[in-house]
């Protein structure tokens, strides 16, 4: 019997999800614990690969970072299989388009250090960076880890740092920040009074809310923060405690649809340091009034950042782990660039 693309497409998705079931299937009679044999909980010793960032490109591909292995990926359109488009990176972390299609990173410093440990430009087209920022007030950040942008091209990033070794640490601030476009006009927005541990960010479409994840295991405090904004792009009033992630693992990076909703990566299936079960992984909903929806499962931990994209911008792509994973909304996402078609 011949097959037409569509039939073959098709007959192939359901052969997957027959496969995938199988396999779910297996785990759940083959991984039954053995307390005569095993003396501990199987944990992980190293990692390989450890994705974060995603950012849509108009042209379809996907760009991501691999923090582990110093370098930012591309899946192009179709592909199957992603290309590294920046090694070095600096240790890249978020990512993220901006109204002229450049792509804005946070250079880090964790998962093997090196990092850069600032805020740059990257041309998509020739690879060149430019330097936006790596000081405050001369000292140098710690790992800059997430951003988000205004309409006016202002750019918000978050400054924490995860790594047990502090002793390369310039400033005992691990804060939010703001610079200009062009990097000029940096300020410090938030500092730890409030927020201990700033990571994931995300500015409303009215520009009149910032979100903030505070993710600190050690302290531990897991909280998705809001902060009311100023005419001047600055926070104002007391903020507002939009979710409280409690003893499990709590959130990461973030984003936001067309209606104002906000989907945050976070939860874990297997433990942590100082955390426990009680988020699973995947990419945790709310409304603009900051009640909770539910939960998007991914089938990976860490789940660690998501973006929107596609020509729709309904394709909600997610970086947890070694995957970047996809699925489709039913909204739209918010995005300054590029726009839904």
């Amino acid at each position: 019997m011949k097959y037409t693309p569509s039939e073959t497409k098709n007959t192939m998705k359901v052969l997957l999800l027959t496969l995938t079931m199988s396999l779910l299937c297996f785990a759940s009679v083959a991984a039954q614990p053995l307390p005569g044999i095993v003396d501990s909980e199987v944990t992980s010793v190293n990692e390989l690969v450890f994705t974060e960032g995603p950012a849509y490109h108009r042209d379809g591909s996907v760009f991501y970072t691999d923090i582990q292995n110093n370098r930012i990926m591309r899946l192009a359109m179709g592909a199957s299989v992603a290309d590294t488009f920046l090694r070095p990176s600096g240790r890249a972390n978020g990512l993220m388009f901006d109204s002229h299609g450049f792509l804005v990173a946070c250079q880090g410093n964790e998962k093997g250090g090196l990092g850069g440990r600032r805020l740059v430009r990257i041309d998509p087209v020739s690879k060149q960076s430019t330097v936006l920022a790596d000081r405050f007030e001369g000292k140098r950040f710690n790992s800059l880890n997430d951003l988000c942008m205004d309409k006016g091209g202002r750019i918000y990033f978050t400054d924490p740092y995860y790594s047990p070794d502090r002793s390369m640490l310039e400033m005992e601030v691990e804060g939010v920040y703001r610079v200009n476009s062009d990097g000029t006009g940096l300020v410090r927005v938030l500092d730890n009074k409030i927020v201990a541990r700033p990571n994931g960010i995300a500015i409303s479409q009215d520009e009149k809310t910032l979100y903030v994840v505070d993710n600190n295991p050690t302290v531990p405090q897991r909280k998705l923060w809001a902060f009311a904004l100023d005419d001047q792009g600055l926070t104002t009033g007391t903020p507002r405690e939009f979710y409280d992630f409690g003893k499990g693992r709590g959130g990461d990076g973030m984003c936001l649809d067309s209606e104002g909703n906000l989907y945050v990566a976070g939860g874990a299936n297997r433990k942590y340091p100082n955390q426990n079960l009680d988020n699973p992984a995947g990419v945790y909903v709310f409304s603009p009034q900051g009640k909770f929806q539910g939960v998007i499962p991914i089938p990976e931990d860490m789940v660690t950042n998501c973006c929107f994209g596609g020509s729709d911008m309904k394709t909600l792509y997610v970086t947890a782990g070694k995957t970047l994973w996809q699925v489709r909304t039913k909204i739209a996402g918010y995005a300054l660039w590029p726009k839904a078609e």
